[in-house]
């Protein structure tokens, strides 16, 4: 999710040492997946958003994450500002707003790498970008 000022949101998770990460979660039965980043974001930050582009399909095996268990496809979008007010919660413990050049270095790199950060910029900036995916 990015503001008017450019920045994008990050929050701090209460799990893997307060490590920043971009907001997200699971998506739920019965919701599509805008309707789950929506969700997602308001529970870990506060903060009321609109989805407005589907910026990334990938899988967390081919992303340079740390390993993990089991396979998992995650779903990137491009989120608006709409309203809402900061806040904490179970899996959160704050958040941040960050110019690109300010992302903070302790990232939580099980849920978010650099370049997908990177990524999100490049979407924000342009968003005729086609839809990143794993090929």
């Amino acid at each position: 999710m990015f503001d008017g000022d450019g920045r994008v949101l990050m929050v701090r998770e209460t799990v893997d040492n307060h490590r920043w990460t971009l907001p997200g979660g699971w998506a739920e039965v019965n919701q599509t997946p805008a309707e789950s980043v929506v969700r997602e974001v308001f529970e870990e930050s506060g903060y009321r958003v609109r989805a407005v582009k589907l910026a990334a399909v990938w899988d967390r095996s081919r992303q340079r994450l740390p390993p993990a268990p089991y396979s998992v496809t995650r779903l990137f979008f491009v989120c608006a500002l709409e309203g809402g007010a900061p806040a904490t919660s179970l899996e959160t413990s704050g958040h941040g707003w960050f110019f690109e050049d300010q992302i903070p270095e302790d990232l939580s790199l099980g849920r978010t790498a650099p370049h997908h950060i990177s990524r999100m910029f490049a979407h924000w900036r342009d968003p005729s970008l086609p839809t990143d995916f794993d090929q």
